[in-house]
């Protein structure tokens, strides 16, 4: 492993989606971040914590101890630590005597958005959490599915998530089979103030999964689309049907390592609840399954030079967004924050 994301400290000042929200509870729980092992678990306010999953004393993990009056135990020793970090409680010690200085656990940012669970490693988030302007809006509803675990550097996941030119050959179960090979010219824009991409019209194959996503019954269904991302692994792909019907999606990568990936995807979708969340979410959920299959096949992480790898056109996207990625990767920690804000 070379260690290209986690030997970054750009990274660790993003936000990242490691979990639903439904998921953590009052039990802890262990996640890895940027090679990094973080326990998570809620306080006695509702409020997620994240920390180190590592006692300062004898090193065992504290996602193996207990949440007890909304303080974390640790399992080997009773260490016990308050919801900021403070280690309140050291049994074996004599009374009287406070915790030493080094005992107290150093928590990280967390966020709850979009039904997951956000954190950032840094002293301070480089950034807000990406915006979805439908998340304000009543007309539609978010569907959230299960965080999984890909076998895959987040590099090639956002690449292959701002890429159409693979939809006829990795995605023909199920929309990809009646897609044009020929990409037309592509333009850069700013989607609005989070999000670059660019603007585009498929035709897609619309099978019995797709009837479903798509409320259309015709073989082949005409979709406006766009596609942009977010600095660093963040890509948001938005279609439109001619029906009116909107369905956005948020696909979101997170580095468990150089190599591993969290993956999850949200939906926001303005149709009349006449099909069940679960039906919505089979099509895209077999689709994410494809683009798996093929990047689970590729090794490392992508390379971000501009040499490495030829690119013609229609990668003009995923150009641009290495480009800013290495731009974003070099700058100094203050300019990051101040650019951000």
């Amino acid at each position: 492993m070379n260690d290209i994301l986690c030997g970054n400290t750009a990274f660790a000042s993003s936000w990242y989606a490691v979990a639903r929200s439904i998921e953590v509870g009052a039990a802890p729980r262990q996640i890895t971040l940027l090679s990094r092992n973080v326990v998570l678990y809620r306080s006695a306010d509702g409020s997620v914590v994240a920390a180190p999953d590592r006692c300062p004393h004898r090193e065992a993990p504290l996602s193996k101890g207990t949440v007890e009056a909304g303080c974390l135990v640790c399992p080997y020793h009773g260490w016990t630590f308050a919801d900021d970090g403070r280690c309140v409680d050291v049994p074996s010690a004599s009374e009287g005597v406070p915790a030493p200085p080094r005992a107290h656990l150093k928590t990280f940012h967390t966020a709850e958005q979009y039904g997951l669970v956000w954190v950032c490693l840094a002293d301070e988030p480089a950034a807000p959490i990406p915006n979805i302007i439908q998340e304000h809006d009543s007309t539609f509803r978010r569907i959230n599915t299960e965080v999984d675990i890909w076998q895959t550097s987040a590099t090639r996941m956002v690449d292959n998530f701002l890429d159409i030119t693979h939809f006829p050959y990795v995605h023909v179960g199920t929309f990809g089979r009646a897609q044009d090979t020929h990409v037309p010219k592509i333009e850069l824009v700013a989607l609005d103030d989070d999000w670059f991409g660019y603007e585009y019209e498929v035709l897609a194959n619309n099978s019995d999964l797709g009837t479903l996503a798509s409320g259309q019954t015709s073989g082949v269904v005409e979709r406006a689309m766009a596609t942009g991302f977010n600095l660093p692994f963040n890509v948001r792909s938005d279609i439109h049907y001619g029906t009116g019907l909107s369905h956005i999606i948020l696909l979101l990568s997170t580095p468990i390592d150089d190599v591993t990936s969290y993956f999850t995807f949200v939906i926001w979708r303005n149709d009349d609840f006449s099909v069940s969340a679960e039906e919505v979410i089979r099509f895209d959920l077999a689709i994410g399954a494809e683009d798996k299959r093929m990047l689970e096949m590729l090794d490392g992480v992508l390379p971000l030079d501009q040499t490495t790898l030829v690119s013609v056109q229609a990668d003009k996207c995923s150009v641009e967004w290495r480009r800013r990625l290495i731009e974003w990767m070099n700058r100094p920690p203050a300019v990051r924050l101040e650019r951000a804000g």
